[in-house]
């Protein structure tokens, strides 16, 4: 079986257990036991290779807990991050699980002792709270102990069930985690893909997400760090990972997520993709009125899908407009759409060799008030290296065709590129998708800054200015006529015809009729 057979033979079965094992539970509720249960797979799988290190003469799962020394404790929580006795291992725990009477508060335990193994280290903050949705006392599992208990051993063994090949040692680096970090996000695009609103929310569609992570790393040969500043899943920050060779990402992946559920999602995706607790930084908060890592920028790479429009205290904290990051501009973003506020707290964050890339909601580049004023700084100090219009619905929950906004503070001349790509989408059941095609196509356009008719073309400042700081693709970029030319010439030559044959006929028909008559007659 080739390695594209496996991984949509293993999807497959993962969203068929996904869906058995949660029965009458909504799948959205139920998605944060099925994402866990397979992190703690993958933590359990992974921890044990690293300390068989290749060995094939050592089985950690069947090995005594009492005798595991501090030292080998120790040494490996400042490695990995965590620890975990063999005892509480994921294969030990599901090997028991239909019969152990009291696995719900067992795994409860199990949990607790491995994000308790990072206190006092430097892996604490990254290793706290990261089992707190998993709770295993919800009704939504059932409302007695046995039906808990039936319910997480259905998912335990449903995940337990799910091949992920037979690799140890070093081969585990290589094969595993990928099928895991892949599983991984298999699930979140599909709880996302029928969750709705909600589901959009939180992640960002794979084909866009690769987009967006192009525009940011574009020839970049290393970036000291990469940052999100509404991380949701994470998704954005994996796909700037894989678009880079991770050896060229100095000081490694960080963000920050509002949603406590998403935020614990973002952090198992780190893990899963093999990114260590040392090399991310996921933090929890309001990025707008709470904002991490001030002492930690710039950052060569930003990469974000904010939410659109949403409501922010804006000017009602008149301490705001001294901000560092809105001062600048003069103004704030109006408090019923918080839009440009997250733009401008990029452009604060970005280096000045670097690039972010923002999915934005549409209205933002053409709207008054405070959005135009803002939108003339940005303009003015030259900061606004492209912008893209795609297609309509290629997220989930939205069918607004979005725009990606490209800052830089390295831009060469004082034009601003606009790109239409509303046109570039594959038409699928649900969501329209971006083929690899529709990137390379506007990657290179983007490289080249070069004029296309109908999709791309760079914009004086003075023109813009000229047209009121409006951003909007369509006001630069002419749409393609797809209605049909027609030629009048050769229109009025068949009506000439036409028109003849008509007197014909009804001279021909004067005439049988004048006939008739004088028979008649």
């Amino acid at each position: 079986m080739t390695s594209i057979q496996q991984r949509a033979a293993l999807q497959s079965q993962i969203w068929k257990i996904a869906n058995d094992v949660r029965g009458a539970v909504d799948g959205w509720d139920f998605k944060q036991y099925v994402l866990g249960t397979l992190f703690y797979r993958f933590i359990s799988e992974n921890f044990a290779a690293y300390i068989e290190g290749g060995d094939e003469d050592i089985n950690y799962a069947r090995l005594n807990d009492i005798i595991i020394t501090p030292a080998v404790r120790d040494d490996a929580i400042k490695t990995k991050g965590y620890f975990i006795y063999p005892s509480q291992l994921f294969a030990n725990v599901v090997a028991s699980a239909n019969t152990n009477e009291s696995l719900n508060t067992d795994l409860a335990k199990v949990f607790s002792a491995i994000e308790n193994s990072a206190l006092g280290y430097p892996s604490e903050r990254d290793i706290r709270g990261l089992f707190a949705d998993f709770d295993t006392t919800s009704n939504r599992l059932g409302n007695t102990v046995k039906d808990k208990n039936t319910r997480l051993a259905a998912v335990l063994k449903g995940v337990a069930e799910l091949n992920f090949g037979d690799f140890g040692g070093s081969d585990f680096e290589t094969h595993q985690i990928d099928l895991f970090g892949d599983a991984y996000e298999f699930l979140i695009s599909n709880y996302a893909a029928n969750a709705g609103k909600s589901g959009g929310e939180f992640f960002t569609p794979q084909h866009v997400s690769k987009l967006i992570a192009q525009l940011a790393m574009h020839k970049q040969t290393s970036v000291n760090k990469i940052y999100d500043l509404a991380c949701g899943s994470g998704s954005l920050l994996l796909q700037a990972r894989k678009h880079i060779d991770q050896h060229l990402i100095e000081d490694g992946f960080w963000g920050q997520e509002l949603n406590h559920t998403t935020y614990n999602l973002a952090r198992m995706n780190m893990f899963l993709h093999n990114v260590n607790y040392d090399k991310f930084n996921i933090q929890l908060g309001d990025t707008l009125i709470d904002p991490h890592f001030g002492d930690d920028k710039p950052f060569d790479a930003i990469v974000s899908n904010p939410p659109y429009s949403v409501k922010w205290i804006g000017s009602d904290d008149p301490t705001l407009i001294n901000d560092d990051r809105f001062a600048p501009a003069g103004v704030l973003a109006p408090k019923s759409k918080a839009d440009f506020a997250f733009v401008l707290h990029a452009l604060n964050y970005l280096s000045s060799k670097g690039r972010a890339a923002i999915v934005c909601f549409p209205g933002i580049f053409y709207r008054g008030g405070a959005e135009q004023k803002i939108r003339q700084y940005l303009v003015d100090n030259n900061h606004v290296e492209t912008v893209i219009s795609l297609a309509p619905n290629l997220f989930y929950g939205t069918t607004i065709a979005v725009t990606i906004l490209v800052l830089s503070k390295h831009k060469a001349d004082t034009t601003t590129q606009f790109i239409d790509a509303s046109g570039l989408f594959k038409k699928e059941t649900n969501n329209n998708t971006l083929l690899d095609e529709h990137i390379e196509q506007i990657m290179a356009v983007f490289d080249s800054k070069a004029n296309v008719d109908h999709f791309a073309r760079s914009v004086s400042h003075a023109d813009i200015a000229a047209n009121d700081y409006n951003l909007s693709v369509s006001s630069y970029v002419q749409a393609k006529d797809t209605r049909e030319v027609v030629d009048i010439a050769q229109i009025n030559a068949q009506l000439k015809t036409t028109v003849a044959k008509i007197d014909q006929l009804r001279k021909d028909i004067d005439s049988i009729v004048a006939e008739i008559e004088g028979g008649e007659a």
